[in-house]
């Protein structure tokens, strides 16, 4: 089977898949392999609490909208719109929602 060569979506039609905390929309994903492109929206209501995430891949993320902290490392990053971060697979993450949001992300 081709896989397709290109991949358009957009954010405000189509259906949502749920996730851990608020949902996603897949844009690509390529099977089996870790590779997987979409935007991820969530708000505070979604995820009331911190969200420790473990990296079981590279992640590279874009903030289109709203306000997410994440610690790393001993590190804390305060991602708003216009932000981009990249994470190592195998990096520990705790994640809390500040303002609804709204994030590109690549799996790699």
């Amino acid at each position: 089977m081709t896989e397709k060569s290109t991949f358009v979506g957009a954010v405000d039609t189509g259906e949502w898949e749920p996730f851990e905390a608020g949902e996603i929309k897949t844009l690509r994903a390529v099977p089996d392999t870790p590779y997987l492109s979409g935007v991820w929206r969530v708000t505070p209501e979604q995820a009331p609490e911190p969200q420790d995430v473990h990296m079981h891949a590279d992640e590279t993320v874009y903030i289109v909208e709203g306000h997410v902290t994440v610690e790393v490392d001993g590190e804390v990053l305060e991602l708003r719109a216009g932000s981009f971060a990249a994470f190592k697979k195998g990096s520990s993450t705790r994640w809390t929602v500040r303002e609804p949001t709204l994030e590109f992300f690549v799996y790699s």
